[in-house]
């Protein structure tokens, strides 16, 4: 090799080292601090008073009735911090709205939490439904193929529990759901199901429906484009019209519908 062939190859050689430094640099920033996020990050407490820390840490405000599920693997699961939030957040709910039921985990947290008279409604995608589901050109097939893995429940784990008696289960495909007996009606609701790009798009505009004046809207797995893509690019696309921020520490993206509409 010639010794402008050495040059050019020492060249590409600390370019390619520079490149990765800075993508390795990159990464670290987003563990810490959320940068690869386009919507802007807040913390638990701007979201909802009742976060506020004590000396001691979390108040008995935010006490709870609780199933954690530790290193255990549950399909379509919050982590436990973020079941705990989706808890909390019911103590101050009187109806409950949420698209995708999976386990029926949430709503069960929901149930035991919410105050008395409170009602929670869940949809999901039943077993024999699948053939239902309506995938678009642009889905992540991923993001697809996790969402009929996880409609595999007919029973949850509210079944035969006191707790069952304050939940509607719905069945059905939710681009084909008509929200229109909700609508202006859930103080919280919970966005999560299909992942598919076209489902968090039109999930969220009957979310927008759904939620009352002042109700908040969270939607689950916003944590990058190599995490659930179409999650990412929806809520990257709803932010540019609303005001959606995620919460610190979490895979949640927060809105909070307006009181004058």
């Amino acid at each position: 090799m010639t010794i402008a062939g050495w040059i050019i190859a020492l060249i590409a050689v600390i370019a390619f080292g520079v490149e990765r430094y800075k993508r390795e640099r990159l990464r670290a920033t987003f563990k810490l601090t959320g940068t690869f996020l386009p919507l802007p990050t807040v913390t638990l407490e701007e979201i909802d008073p009742v976060f506020a820390a004590g000396p001691f840490g979390p108040t008995l405000a935010t006490e709870v009735h609780f199933v954690g599920h530790g290193p255990v693997r549950v399909p379509g699961g919050t982590s436990d911090a973020e079941a705990w939030i989706l808890a909390v957040l019911a103590k101050q709910a009187m109806h409950c709205f949420e698209f995708g039921t999976c386990t029926g985990k949430t709503s069960y947290l929901w149930a035991r939490n919410a105050p008395e008279g409170a009602r929670i409604v869940t949809l999901t995608l039943a077993p024999d439904q699948r053939d239902a589901y309506s995938a678009e050109s642009g889905d992540d097939r991923q993001d697809a193929a996790y969402a009929l893995e996880e409609s595999a429940f007919t029973d949850f784990l509210y079944t035969g529990t006191p707790a069952a008696s304050r939940i509607e289960q719905l069945f059905g495909d939710s681009k084909v759901f008509d929200e229109s007996p909700y609508e202006n009606w859930a103080d919280l609701v919970f966005v999560d199901g299909s992942h598919a790009e076209s489902y968090v798009l039109s999930d969220s505009e009957k979310a927008l429906r759904i939620a009352r004046p002042g109700g908040l809207i969270l939607w689950h797995d916003y944590a990058g484009v190599h995490h659930v893509p179409g999650v990412y690019h929806a809520l990257n696309a709803l932010g540019k019209r609303l005001p959606i921020t995620h919460a610190k520490g979490t895979t949640f993206a927060v809105y909070r519908k307006p009181m004058s509409v």
